[in-house]
């Protein structure tokens, strides 16, 4: 394979292309040991050294230390080895390193957002969250129900009030236009609407 392009992507850093197409980022020091220069061919045994032994081993190193400092779905850690130029094998090598050691798992980390935000987000809201951070439908389920079997329990009125009372809101004394206002901000935030109508309206329709 030919060096087509290595290009600096940071005062250490430079991303090396083979026969035109982006293929991985290795430090100066690492283009150095690899004799790695650009428009001359790699060796097969260079490529499979730089990608079965030096990514491997840096990216593992880099999921650890990311996971130091916050939490992270699946999704979430492989793309932020992605996003630093690992290729699609060395991102699954490293995630599944780390998960192997419980240190990456989808389902804790549904439970522990569960039981942060149980209190003041509506279901549909936290399952949308949930999912956005790549989190799969079956893992959700079990996380609410794990979360339940420890205690949890979600109650939207409780949510609602809270959330309202935070906005200043009394429904003794708002008036019908501010119901109105306050209804359709908590039906964005994801509550079922008879549950805004009975904080809101004290169960009356919307209407009346």
């Amino acid at each position: 394979m030919k060096v087509t392009r290595v290009e600096e992507l940071t005062k250490s850093r430079c991303k090396v292309y083979l026969e035109e197409t982006f293929a991985f980022v290795l430090y100066k020091g690492e283009l150095r040991s690899c004799h790695i220069v650009e428009g001359e061919e790699i060796s097969q045994q260079v490529y499979e050294q730089i990608m079965t032994q030096i990514l491997p081993r840096r990216a593992k190193l880099r999921a650890m230390n990311l996971l130091k400092n916050r939490t992270y779905t699946v999704r979430q850690l492989g793309d932020k080895l992605r996003d630093g130029g690992y290729p699609e094998p060395v991102v699954n090598q490293a995630l599944a390193y780390v998960e192997s050691f419980h240190y990456l798992d989808d389902l804790r980390y549904a439970v522990d957002y569960l039981s942060l935000h149980g209190g003041t987000r509506s279901r549909r809201r936290m399952e949308q969250d949930l999912t956005n951070r790549g989190i799969n439908g079956e893992t959700i389920s079990r996380a609410f129900q794990e979360w339940a079997d420890q205690g949890g329990v979600l109650d939207e009125q409780a949510a609602i009030r809270k959330i309202l009372q935070k906005r200043g809101f009394d429904p003794e004394t708002a008036d019908k236009k501010e119901k109105y206002r306050q209804g359709a901000f908590l039906m964005r935030k994801g509550f079922q609407a008879d549950q805004v109508r009975k904080a809101v309206f004290g169960g009356n329709d919307w209407e009346d």
